[in-house]
């Protein structure tokens, strides 16, 4: 059985103010034999990057002198709430005081044009314009910085599963480890320096800075944590790590893989009076590295499986829910973890993660 959790996506609003109704006229601007469509496009896309840099920013001000080239402006004004004014072209005290007196509607006094926008936002434009140009390039603003909230809000999101999962670190299995290395102070004195080498090896991954991190790294996350699951269960606990050479340097988001393995050794392993054995292997196929994670232990339902990556257990598996959201945000929604379980069948939980992914670099 395989279990995908599923995401609900908010739907975007409709901006009526923006944007003809269904079933009215739509405005086309009549297009320049001139212009080079290539260089409209790239232009396009400047502009909407531009639009994600800070308010009044010089990079912000250059998205509106490319936007004012597009629709034929001599001066371009965003004014935000609470933000620096940014402003490309003469008039800018002029046109930010038409935004003020705009008030939710379009105003256009002494050859400017006050457009307003979401959230209070006015996009003014100097120069005679059409009213198919002012369109356009108001509609095309308000997209872009709606995709630009979207990004930072999926940025900041993703900012916290990371938060989250540092701080899911058992403070059980942090006690364990130190109380078992405590144990060989006297006894094993070499043995307890390595443990506490490898503990703090542990730690350091687990709050390292950074988004990512390369699989070789990961691994080494893993048999830190392994060593020291090792060190308190002892022969409850069997070991099988498996890795091709190939996808070492993959880069992979921090905590990709680690608490997955801590999952199987607490819920396949502890639970069992006999212990059990946890492996894990990596490998490529193609342009995508396949991680699985497996334990012998008692497994579970198909629907809690479910329920576990959905976030609808109970607060169980919050670990497992923040990884796969994790996943589908960097990589997409068909990345996310599959996990293939039956009652008393163990579980094994699957990763296929790009090897080449753009953004993604240690």
């Amino acid at each position: 059985m395989s279990a995908e959790g599923d995401h609900e996506r908010g739907t975007r609003a409709a901006r009526t103010s923006l944007r003809p109704r269904l079933g009215a006229r739509r405005f086309r601007a009549a297009p320049d034999p001139a212009a080079d469509p290539t260089e409209v496009l790239e232009t396009g896309v400047a502009v909407a990057a531009g639009l994600r840099a800070p308010a009044g920013s010089a990079a912000a001000a250059d998205a509106l002198r490319r936007l004012a080239g597009l629709c034929g402006a001599d001066a371009a004004g965003l004014v935000r709430p609470g933000l620096p004014v940014t402003w490309w072209g003469p008039g800018r005290d002029d046109g930010a005081a038409l935004a003020a007196r705009a008030h939710g509607r379009r105003l256009t006094e002494a050859g400017r044009t006050a457009l307003p926008l979401d959230d209070g936002a006015v996009l003014v434009l100097g120069g005679t314009l059409g009213s198919a140009a002012a369109r356009r390039a108001a509609g095309f603003v308000a997209d872009a910085l709606e995709r630009a909230r979207l990004a930072d809000g999926e940025a900041e999101a993703e900012a916290d599963r990371l938060r989250a999962l540092r701080a899911q670190i058992s403070p059980h299995f942090v006690y364990n480890a130190l109380t078992t290395i405590a144990s060989f102070v006297r006894s094993d004195p070499a043995r307890a320096r390595d443990l506490l080498e490898t503990f703090a090896e542990f730690i350091r991954h687990s709050l390292a800075r950074g988004d990512y991190v390369s699989l070789a790294g990961e691994f080494r996350s893993v048999e830190a944590y392994l060593t020291l699951a090792r060190a308190v269960l002892g022969d409850r606990l069997r070991v099988q790590v498996r890795v091709a050479p190939e996808v070492l340097p993959v880069p992979v988001p921090v905590l990709a893989l680690q608490p997955l393995v801590e999952n199987a050794v607490q819920h396949g392993v502890e639970r069992s009076a006999d212990g059990g054995l946890v492996q894990v292997s990596g490998e490529a196929e193609g342009d995508v590295c396949v991680i699985t994670v497996d334990d012998d232990g008692p497994g579970m339902s198909p629907e809690h499986a479910r329920a576990v990556l959905a976030g609808t257990a109970g607060g169980a598996g919050l670990a497992l829910v923040n990884v796969d959201r994790r996943l589908r945000a960097v990589y997409g929604p068909g990345h996310g973890l599959v996990v293939e379980t039956a009652p008393g069948a163990g579980t094994r939980i699957v990763l296929r993660i790009p090897r080449f992914q753009p953004g993604v670099v240690v």
